[in-house]
């Protein structure tokens, strides 16, 4: 699907070193589309010396299917910090700009492989993917009662499918059927709750419950020019733009409102903002705009 085969990578494509300046590039942003393995190691820890080569020889055994990036924590303390790197070799695997597998410590070259084929997986179309992107059309278009049938057609024949389990939920919310949405979600399987598309779901669930008590737009704007300390305000104003669709400037408030006070209530800017992403499509520009944005402000 993602066209691994379609030309050979060599190992400069395949295997980096990452520094803070680069992290975005290499790590967040290369795995939208190709699982990324990060490698957390010193010069200093002795399993780091076994783990790195035997890692970097399962990678190329995968065949571009993976990536892999090795980060000096002694030379990169600030991303160690934030991803709360407690002891090394420390291994996380990134799909779609999320952490999403890991381990500590070396492990055996069989256990490596099971590792890396495990986070290939990821990548994978399930054997579905035409009959998603058919729905998914269609519910771009505005059938969303095809849309959910097509979905449901679809779990009747793989019922662990995350992308259909989430484009049914989305079905529902397109017609404006917030409750059933949440029903499905509550539903869901432990295989379905842990894939990316379900998290996108259920955010999109609790942004159409927010966009139902929506405050008026106009009001707040007013609010926040008189008082730009009014954080609650900003808050609200996000929460009225989004829901009107203006999520570009939905996203600037909340970005405006971390700068301010990244602490305010219980870091409320960025979790909206978080909520917000995953949401959207990965590859969408809001979204690799707004995090870029969101992890300058983290790390300066």
């Amino acid at each position: 699907m993602f066209g691994f085969g379609d030309k050979p990578q060599t190992q400069g494509d395949l295997i980096k070193d990452s520094s803070e300046a680069t992290f975005m590039a290499d790590v967040v942003e290369a795995s939208q589309t190709v699982p990324v393995i990060v490698d957390f190691w010193a010069p200093w820890c002795g399993p780091c010396k076994t783990l790195g080569p035997a890692l970097e020889t399962a990678v190329k055994a995968a065949g571009g299917k993976v990536k892999m990036v090795k980060v000096n924590v002694d030379e990169n303390q600030r991303i160690a910090a934030q991803l709360r790197i407690q002891s090394i070799p420390t291994v996380y695997a990134f799909w779609q700009g999320q952490p999403v597998d890991g381990f500590q410590g070396a492990l055996p070259a069989s256990e490596l492989k099971t590792f890396i084929e495990r986070v290939s997986a990821l990548a994978g179309d399930g054997g579905l993917a035409d009959a998603i992107e058919a729905a998914e059309q269609m519910l771009a278009e505005g059938a969303a009662t095809d849309a959910a049938e097509t979905f449901a057609a679809i779990l009747g024949e793989e019922p662990n499918n995350g992308a259909a389990y989430a484009g049914l939920i989305r079905s529902h919310l397109a017609l404006g059927q917030i409750d059933q949405a949440q029903g499905l979600a509550d539903a869901a399987s432990p295989e379905i709750a842990k894939t990316k598309e379900f998290d996108a779901a259920r955010a999109q669930i609790e942004l159409a419950r927010q966009a139902a008590n929506a405050g008026p737009e106009t009001e707040l704007r007013v609010a926040v020019e008189a008082n730009p300390n009014d954080h609650q305000a900003r808050f609200d104003l996000a929460q009225a733009l989004h829901a009107s669709g203006k999520v570009d400037e939905a996203v600037d408030e909340l970005l405006e409102l971390f700068r301010r006070d990244r602490e305010w209530n219980d870091g409320a800017a960025r979790t909206q903002l978080l909520t917000i992403f995953d949401a959207l499509k990965p590859q969408d520009p809001i979204v690799l705009k707004g995090r870029r944005r969101l992890s300058s402000m983290i790390f300066a």
